[in-house]
């Protein structure tokens, strides 16, 4: 068990009170309490001597204020060891949001619900997972958007999952360009494995990059891309609002181009699935959550028991009983 500061540099200000005590010494030998026209009127008072009161006052005040300088630099002490899992992977979801992800083929506790509700909920229990991994979100439709970057604070993450919606990108399904976008998110990240988890439902329509070109980018970068085809076989209900203003649904061929993403992933040593319903979509991310697993055990203090409200504690005792004494048993004349 170690004594420790986490704030040090902290501790200089220690050095500042003797020199402010020397100071403000040199300043009340310089000016008199009292001015008398004659030593004779006072040579009664002669033999009192209230000096050292005085300084054990001034005493009182810089302990006090010492006190509180260590505090400050908050004092604890380590209360154990924990040894952890350190993964050791970076990871950047690509998540579709074309407005065919509004098809209702999926089903969330026994409620028809869009592709993109399933996948919030299913990439929700896959971030849960991996608590040791730097995770960032990229969305694409007609063009990609960096959803929220590489981070440790899943809890950031997954609030930028939710907020996405349907509609807020242009339309389109920039599959290529979502992969670009990616990459330059996790290209200059040094770790034991860095992955791309793309998520689709359509055919490469929109953006400026081709997937395959994407896909031998990340083969040079050594980037693993895992696609997941995301949508029923054949057709697939999308809703819509009539001319009256009822919302209603059509039926929509569902087209994704499979040969593609089976290329993408096959370039860059990952997989493709096809994710047809819920629980084949959660057996996905659990499977992948499974193959990407390089844990390295290292020791880091999980917890420390906190001293400085002791210290405060004890400055407040001191400054109240300074102003205690100071206003009774050693009261100064003003």
């Amino acid at each position: 068990m170690s004594f420790s500061f986490a704030y040090p540099w902290v501790l200089i200000l220690l050095v500042g009170i003797p020199i402010l005590a020397w100071l403000k010494g040199k300043a009340n030998r310089q000016k008199a309490a009292f001015l008398y026209s004659s030593v004779q009127l006072v040579r009664g008072m002669t033999n009192l001597n209230r000096s050292n009161v005085g300084r054990m006052l001034l005493r009182l005040r810089w302990i006090c204020l010492s006190l509180l300088i260590l505090a400050a630099a908050q004092p604890r002490i380590p209360e154990g060891e924990a040894k952890v899992n350190a993964s050791g992977i970076d990871i950047v979801l690509c998540l579709d949001l074309s407005g065919s992800m509004a098809a209702e083929d999926f089903e969330l506790n026994g409620v028809p619900v869009n592709r993109l509700v399933i996948a919030k909920d299913v990439i929700h229990k896959f971030v849960e997972k991996r608590v040791n991994d730097r995770i960032g979100l990229v969305a694409f439709a007609g063009k990609p958007y960096i959803a929220a970057p590489i981070t440790l604070d899943h809890d950031f993450l997954l609030q930028n999952l939710d907020r996405l919606e349907l509609g807020v990108i242009e339309d389109g399904t920039a599959i290529g360009s979502g992969l670009a976008a990616a990459l330059n998110r996790i290209r200059e990240l040094k770790s034991k494995s860095r992955i791309v988890i793309l998520m689709t439902d359509g055919q490469n329509n929109a953006g400026k990059v081709p997937p395959i070109a994407a896909a031998e980018a990340a083969e040079a970068l050594h980037v693993k891309v895992y696609t997941i085809g995301v949508g029923t076989r054949g057709t697939a209900y999308v809703p819509y609002v009539n001319a009256f203003g009822q919302r209603s649904r059509a039926t929509q061929k569902v087209d994704i181009d499979e040969d593609t993403l089976t290329k993408v992933a096959q370039r860059t040593g990952g997989k493709y699935y096809r994710a047809d319903n819920t629980a084949a979509l959660g057996t996905i991310y659990d499977e992948i959550d499974k193959l990407e697993r390089t844990d390295s055990e290292r020791k880091k203090f999980q917890h420390y028991h906190e001293l400085f409200p002791w210290f405060i504690l004890g400055g407040l005792v001191i400054f109240l009983l300074e102003v205690i004494l100071g206003n009774t048993v050693w009261r100064r004349l003003p």
